[in-house]
């Protein structure tokens, strides 16, 4: 069988950008298993109550919905478990570090197949705080404003 070549997007979490600081970002593969992978070759996953933790020199997924294969059978996975990330010691260690500064947590920002292996994008993040949500949308209001503008006047 041909191996798939490319990165193949199946779920992204919109709203972490706009309620987190993303800070860093870094790429970890996942021990899944059967049913999930095909669970997630159909395109379903949901990012949004998803988290990631570090317990004994290893990091984990949790909160992150993939929901039951259709076709599976007894052997099917549970739709929220735990699922381990693989990643380096040393990255491991950095993002132990980071994760443990007040306000940091570590988010998932997508998951998607990569060379038809599951990946999943994680962001050290610092939550904003309601004024900065605000603040953030009227600037981009802002520059929308500005560009409409700009195009009407190079129009005339």
């Amino acid at each position: 069988m041909a191996k798939d070549k490319g990165t193949n997007v199946v779920a992204r979490n919109r709203k972490a950008r706009h309620d987190y600081h993303i800070e860093a970002t870094v790429e970890a593969g996942l021990v899944l298993l059967g049913t999930e992978v095909k669970s997630l070759r159909m395109g379903r996953a949901s990012l949004v109550d998803g988290f990631a933790t570090i317990a004994d020199g290893e990091a984990w997924l949790e909160g992150v919905h993939i929901p039951e294969y259709s076709q599976g059978t007894w052997t099917n996975h549970a739709a929220r478990r735990k699922r381990k990330l693989l990643l380096h010691r040393d990255e491991i260690a950095k993002l132990a570090g980071k994760s443990k500064e007040a306000g940091h947590t570590l988010v998932p920002l997508s998951l998607y197949f990569k060379d038809g292996r599951a990946k999943v994008e994680l962001a050290l993040a610092k939550g904003k705080k309601e004024y900065d949500k605000r603040h953030a949308l009227r600037e981009r209001q802002d520059r929308r404003e500005a560009e409409r503008a700009m195009s009407h006047r190079a129009n005339r």
